[in-house]
C-alpha cells in the first residue's frame, strides 16, 4: 500500500498543478518520498489553494524547480520498488486523479488503478463498529484527517499542509486503525487509543 498526499495548485487536476508529492511506502515505511516541481505552463494559481499548503505564487512558477515531468519520471521509479501499488489516504481520489493527469502530461506510460483505500471511509467504518458518535457538519460526517488524528490520540497535521507529513500522518493512523499498532518512529510517544470518544 503507498500511502500518499500531494499538495497543488487547486482543485482541479485538469486546470491546476500538482506542486509536491510525499508518499510512504506502507509494508517498508522507511521508505518515504518526497519532490515538488513548478507548475505546468498555462495552470491556473488558486489563493486559497496556495493558502493551506503554503506555497507562494513565485514558488510555483520558479524556474529552477524540478519540473513535472523529472518530478513524475522520480516518482514513478520510486513507485517501481513498492510490491503492493494500491493507493491509500485521506480523501484518496483528489490525490489518485492528480497523480494520474500528471503521469498523462508527463507521458509516462502508468496510471494507478481506480480502486483505492480510503482513510475516510475506514474511520467511518470503524465509528460505526465501535459505536463510536462520528462529529457532524451540516447533517454529514464531519471526518478530517485533522478530526480522525485527534480520535486516535495524535496531534492534527502541521499547517501549512507538507505533502510528506500529510502521508506520514495518513499511514499513522492506517496502522492504528488497521493493525492496532504504531508505524513511525515520530508518533511512537502517543499511546495506541482506538477512536476515543472526545
Amino acid at each position: 500500500m503507498i500511502v500518499v498526499d500531494i499538495e497543488a495548485s487547486g482543485l482541479d487536476c485538469r486546470t491546476h498543478s500538482l506542486l509536491s508529492i510525499g508518499a510512504v511506502d506502507f509494508e517498508n515505511p522507511e521508505r518515504q518520498f518526497y519532490g515538488e516541481c513548478r507548475v505546468w505552463e498555462g495552470a491556473h494559481l488558486d489563493p486559497e489553494a496556495l493558502a493551506v499548503n503554503g506555497f507562494t505564487e513565485t514558488e510555483c512558477l520558479n524556474p529552477g524547480k524540478e519540473s513535472l515531468k523529472d518530478l513524475m519520471v522520480r516518482f514513478h521509479h520510486w513507485v517501481e520498488q513498492c510490491n503492493d501499488r494500491i493507493l491509500a489516504g485521506h480523501n484518496i481520489s483528489f490525490d489518485r486523479d492528480f497523480l494520474n493527469n500528471s503521469f498523462s502530461r508527463a507521458k509516462i506510460n502508468f496510471a494507478f488503478p481506480y480502486r483505492t483505500i480510503d482513510l475516510h471511509t475506514l474511520a467511518y467504518t470503524t465509528c460505526r463498529t465501535k459505536g463510536i458518535p462520528m462529529p457532524q457538519r451540516n447533517g454529514h460526517p464531519a471526518l478530517s484527517l485533522d478530526t480522525v488524528m485527534r480520535l486516535l490520540g495524535l496531534p492534527a497535521e502541521p499547517k501549512p499542509h507538507i505533502a510528506l507529513m500529510g502521508a506520514k500522518v495518513a499511514a499513522e493512523a492506517f496502522s492504528r486503525l488497521m493493525d492496532e499498532k504504531n508505524l513511525l518512529p515520530e508518533f511512537a510517544e502517543y499511546p495506541l487509543q482506538l477512536l476515543a470518544q472526545k
